[in-house]
């Protein structure tokens, strides 16, 4: 018989499964480099790194779940917003490029329920929220003192969603409730009846028929021209 001893020496190790690797971490989106290069974005990327909101904003990306959706407006919507941003806080700016951000990824379908939703709490908090409504599949919104639309999506991976606003949102928190009227259509020119050339039967243009008034005038100048003509016929013959 082996002994016991004998037995432990020869017999073999259990076999262990490997362990699988652990899943690769997800790539990170610059949202420096992305805004930087995806469109003419200078001034809201300029304001995002001046006041350190894009720190918030690249944290969020980075270290959360939830993920995040930024509204970005173009150069040309920051000019046609100069008057309105030119007196704001530094604070008040900071407001509002939180205000162009939610504290999730969306997804352009994803607004179709929310716009059913109400208002929605953007990462400026408090009373900062917007209003979205889906229009056959263009995203609307309401920021209350400012009525935009999503243009294009410049980047939607999740957890990172950027997209094109055609206005600079302006938060009625700041601004008020004091809303600038839509400017009117300039009006149309006045053309009075009697410049306007009439049409004969034939249908072709004629001259815009001359006034009483004037025809009366043409009258007298020529009874003037008249007696003027007798009286010089006159004076002759009495010379002759």
């Amino acid at each position: 018989m082996c002994s016991s001893s004998a037995l432990a020496q020869t017999a073999s190790p259990p076999s262990l499964s490997p362990t699988p690797a652990p899943a690769p971490a997800p790539a990170h989106v610059n949202l420096t480099y992305l805004l930087s290069v995806a469109g003419p974005f200078s001034t809201f990327l300029n304001d995002l790194i001046s006041t350190k909101v894009i720190d918030t904003f690249q944290n969020q990306a980075n270290n959360t779940e939830q993920g995040i959706t930024i509204f970005v407006p173009k150069d040309d919507a920051f000019n046609a917003a100069k008057k309105y941003l030119s007196n704001v806080t530094s604070d008040q700016l900071k407001s509002i490029l939180l205000f162009h951000a939610l504290p999730q990824f969306y997804s352009l379908a994803d607004f179709r329920n929310l716009s059913q939703k109400g208002s929605t709490n953007t990462f400026a908090g408090g009373q900062y929220t917007l209003n979205f409504t889906d229009v056959s599949g263009t995203v609307h919104l309401d920021s209350g003192w400012s009525k935009t639309k999503v243009s294009s999506a410049v980047f939607s991976t999740s957890p990172v969603a950027v997209y094109q606003v055609d206005k600079v949102l302006l938060p009625e928190a700041i601004f008020g409730t004091d809303i600038p009227p839509t400017p009117a259509p300039a009006p149309a020119p006045d053309v009075s009846p009697a410049d306007t050339p009439s049409k004969s039967k034939d249908g072709t243009e004629s001259s815009p028929v001359s006034s009483p008034t004037n025809s009366s005038h043409r009258i007298m100048d020529l009874g003037i021209w008249k007696q003027l003509v007798l009286a010089i016929t006159a004076g002759l013959i009495l010379f002759l």
